[in-house]
Formats: C-alpha cells, sequence, structure tokens
C-alpha cells in the first residue's frame, strides 16, 4: 500500500532518507486506510476528514460519517496521549498497548498528578468504569460524579485520571461531519461498552511485547523508513529498541545522511530520490509532519517552529517537492458559515518563504479549488488566495 513517509533513494548502496512524499489520492476503503495509518490524530473533531481526502480518491464525508455510525471506527486517547480517530480493533488494543504513556499523564510531573498525591488512581479508575458502564457520561459530569468520593479533589482531575486509565471513546454524534448542537459534547464511555467486546489490557508482560511488535511493525508500513527515535516520537513510548531488536531480522536498513540508521520493511516502496512527489495539501496535526523525531525530513528548523504555536497547534501544510512550503487554512466570507448555500469558503495559503512557481501555483489552485468543494460543498464560490513568498 503507498506510504505518506520519508522516502529513500532506491540504489545498491544504503540510501539516504529524502524528502516526504504523499501518493497521488488513491482507490482505497475509508476503513483500510485508517488501520493502515494506525490512525489519524483527531484532537479536532473534524480534522481527520481532510486527512482521509489527501490520500483517498473520491473519498466523501459520508464515507467516514458511516463508519463512525457502524461502530467500525472512533475517537480516543492513544498515540502521545492524544485523541486518534482509530478502527475499533485498535481502541480495543492500544490503549493497553500505550499504558505506561497514557498511565503517565497524571503520575509524573502534571499540575493533574501533583492534585492527586494520595489519591489511589486504581480506585478513581475503578469507580469511573462503574459510573460509564451505567450511561455515558460527559467529562464534567463524570468528574463532578466522582467527586462525590473523592471531594478534596477537583472534578476536573478525577475525569482525567479516567481519561488516563481507562480506554474512554468519545461517542457519536461527536466526530460525525456536520455534527451540531445536542451531544456533541465530548461525552466517554468505555471501549468495551461502545464496542459490546472485551479490550485487551495486556497485563502479560510478553502478550504485549508482541503488541508492541506488531505497533512498530505497523508504524513503519505507514511511515518508514524510520529511526528507533521516530518510532518513539511517534509513539510517545520509550524503550522501544528491545522491541526493534525482535524485528531487526525482518527488517531492511539504510543510512541516513546524517549517518543515522534507517530501518524500513523488506519490499516497501521507495521512490527513488528524484522521484516526482505531487504538491499535497496535509491536514492540521497529520502524523505526515508529526510522526518523526527527525522532522527536518519534512520541514526544515525554521518553518517549524513557524507552524507550531505555543499551545500546540498545528496547521495544515502545503508540501511542495515532499517539504513544507506553506500553511493553509479554511475561512468564510461575509456574514454565513463557509458551509452555508450563498457563502464564499476561501483557502488562505500562508507561503514560509517559498515563491511558488507558476506551475506549482496553478496545482495549488486547483488542489486548493478541491479541498474548498469537498469542505464547503454548498457555498457558491470558492477561492484560494496565496499570500506572499
Amino acid at each position: 500500500m503507498p506510504r505518506s513517509r520519508p522516502v529513500a533513494a532506491v540504489s545498491s548502496t544504503p540510501a539516504a532518507a529524502g524528502p516526504a512524499t504523499t501518493p497521488a489520492p488513491r482507490s482505497t476503503p475509508t476503513l483500510a486506510e485508517v488501520d493502515h495509518l494506525v490512525g489519524l490524530q483527531s484532537q479536532v473533531p473534524t480534522t481527520p476528514y481532510p486527512g482521509l481526502w489527501s490520500r483517498l480518491e473520491g473519498f466523501r464525508t459520508d464515507h467516514l460519517a458511516n463508519r463512525f455510525d457502524d461502530r467500525s471506527v472512533t475517537r480516543i486517547a492513544v498515540m502521545r496521549g492524544t485523541v486518534h480517530l482509530v478502527t475499533a480493533d485498535d481502541a480495543l488494543e492500544l490503549p493497553g498497548v500505550l499504558r505506561p504513556l497514557l498511565e503517565s499523564g497524571v503520575r509524573v510531573g502534571s499540575v493533574h498528578a501533583k492534585a492527586l498525591v494520595g489519591t489511589d488512581l486504581g480506585d478513581v479508575a475503578a469507580a469511573a468504569q462503574d459510573l460509564l458502564a451505567e450511561a455515558p457520561l460527559t467529562s464534567t459530569d463524570l468528574g463532578r460524579l466522582l467527586g462525590e468520593r473523592w471531594p478534596d479533589v477537583h472534578p476536573q482531575h478525577l475525569a482525567y485520571t479516567a481519561r488516563c486509565y481507562l480506554p474512554l471513546v468519545q461517542v457519536t454524534p461527536r466526530g460525525v461531519w456536520g455534527a451540531s448542537g445536542p451531544g456533541t459534547t465530548t461525552t466517554w464511555t468505555t471501549a468495551d461498552a461502545w464496542f459490546g467486546r472485551p479490550s485487551r489490557s495486556l497485563r502479560d508482560p510478553d502478550e504485549r511485547f508482541e503488541a508492541l511488535v506488531r505497533l512498530v511493525r505497523r508504524y513503519l508500513a505507514a511511515f518508514g523508513p524510520a529511526t528507533v527515535m521516530d518510532a518513539q516520537r511517534w509513539s510517545g513510548l520509550t524503550g522501544l529498541r528491545d522491541v526493534v531488536g525482535h524485528l531487526r531480522p525482518e527488517l531492511t536498513t539504510f543510512t541516513g545522511p546524517d549517518g543515522k540508521e534507517l530501518l524500513d520493511l523488506p519490499g516497501a516502496p521507495r521512490p527513488g530520490a528524484d522521484a516526482p512527489a505531487p504538491l499535497a495539501l496535509v491536514a492540521e496535526f497529520d502524523n505526515l509532519v508529526l510522526g518523526h523525531a527527525d522532522r527536518t525530513r519534512v520541514v526544515d528548523d525554521v518553518r517549524r517552529k513557524a507552524i507550531t504555536t505555543v499551545n500546540g497547534q498545528v496547521p495544515g501544510t502545503v508540501l511542495v517537492d515532499g517539504y513544507v512550503a506553506a500553511t493553509w487554512k479554511v475561512r468564510r466570507s461575509g456574514s454565513r458559515p463557509a458551509t452555508s448555500p450563498g457563502a464564499v469558503a476561501q483557502l488562505d495559503v500562508t507561503p514560509l518563504g517559498h515563491t511558488f512557481t507558476p506551475a506549482q501555483r496553478a496545482a495549488l489552485e486547483e488542489r486548493g479549488g478541491e479541498l474548498l468543494r469537498f469542505v464547503a460543498p454548498e457555498a457558491t464560490e470558492h477561492v484560494v488566495a496565496v499570500g506572499a513568498g
């Protein structure tokens, strides 16, 4: 399957990592792509939609919305402790694989950890599970109910403990394209309750190690070639060298331009260093940009600082020849929402020290217009506005 990934030059000698390549949109079922990517970051509920649009030919919003409806996908905190859109199978396994990372959110150095000193976090999690077995609850309501038992702890910290210790999915309609009003407030239930089958706790060390091996193999399938540190940055875990050591006999290795070892699956597609990378519009928070420790293969340090805000927001980006060249944002003009009939939907493109050639600009305007028609089909006008380089 094509990959959104740093590429390596194919030669008889160890290859150097090249820029990121985003294949032209291809015909792949939505669920298969979500599985292939091991999810898409989704702290903003709508970001997976343009993320999948950029990868899949003919993708429509209902292709994902329907998967929410049949509960084959959901949104849950997993890699890096952030909310991702994942398949049902991953929602039932990944929290167990990532438990040390997730539980550290209330154990190590956070404002939550300080407020929870002396509190039995396992008891809080068990009480939360009992409450959620009765009905889904908003984080506010869950914290309030837990506060009846732990009145000396702020409800926010109690609810966050449940988020870190339990596989909590965000129930629909939150995450469904176009949903608004009642029901779209973050509301949790357990993955077990939502899918009607048990999650994998992976308390057995051997079972968890096998799951880690699967996770790293899948990461390389989606984003390789990569270093051990890349896999750790993407997942949020540490100590993956033993896992990679177990996988090593089945991996192909390369040497990057910085001398670091790059790992990949044998037979994985590796376009040559001179292979053209089509201009691509990459969604906010996309793991193509966030999924490596060495992000210079996608964005240089100066531009990386320009696209990462103080509160961790990462905008949509424009890739030219595999590198971040600009950011993009959809906004509305006039008094109506961009999705309302009669509104003007505009794609604001802000170059990051890059001057688009006429051919690049034409490709950007064409692809940008397609994105606008995807996110705002009811708008009467779609405008791509490119700022000065």
